[in-house]
């Protein structure tokens, strides 16, 4: 083996510029055994094979679901109560009397207000001040306060209320089949006046589409 690769190398050195050669064809063996013995680690050495690229999320799901919480998120409690509003009022309008379809909807200016009992308590307190001048004056300060009435309840204490204030409706519009009529018209106001407490200027009622 050295005697071939000797012979090789004057092969190779002969003429001009012969050491330069022999020095780049030592590089190119080499490099090229270095190459060989990591194959052969490589090959004895154990592996996993990678399946597959995980599939990347959905931008135009992840959007939708993005979109959805923030409705859920921005739900208030006047959203709530105007919904169960207009799902009883669509009820009880569907069942009269030359109405047919109806879609509701309410805006409400405030939501349920609760009002406490309390304690009362009123201090008065008069002050007489002389001035420089010889004069005269009386000064009254009266100090009210008013602490919530509490009762045992099962599970804790809770203030009493004394009375519940419904929520404000701001303006009532209702679509519904049957309202070309001017009779139903009529009925459909008055019944929304009566039963909910608003004022016919703030009812609106429109015939929908056929």
């Amino acid at each position: 083996m050295s005697n071939w690769y000797s012979s090789f190398e004057k092969i190779i050195g002969g003429g001009p510029g012969g050491k330069k050669r022999i020095t780049v064809v030592r590089m190119l063996i080499l490099v090229g055994a270095v190459g060989i013995f990591f194959m052969l680690i490589q090959s004895y050495l154990p592996f996993k094979r990678i399946e597959s690229i995980e599939k990347l999320p959905d931008t135009a799901q992840t959007s939708e679901e993005v979109f959805k919480s923030g409705q859920s998120s921005s739900s208030s409690p006047f959203e709530s109560i105007e919904v169960t509003l207009e799902e009883r009022l669509k009820e009880m309008l569907e069942k009269m009397v030359g109405v047919g379809k109806v879609d509701v909807m309410i805006t409400v200016e405030s939501t349920e207000e609760k009002v406490v009992e309390r304690n009362l308590s009123t201090s008065e307190n008069t002050t007489d001040e002389n001035d420089r001048n010889g004069g005269k004056r009386h000064i009254t300060t009266v100090t009210s306060d008013g602490q919530v009435v509490l009762y045992q309840a099962s599970d804790g204490q809770q203030p009493l209320i004394t009375k519940v204030i419904n929520p404000r409706i701001r303006g009532v519009l209702i679509v519904a089949e049957g309202a070309e009529d001017a009779a139903v018209r009529k009925l459909i106001i008055q019944a929304v006046e009566k039963g909910m407490n608003v004022v016919p200027t703030r009812i609106s009622v429109v015939p929908s589409k056929q």
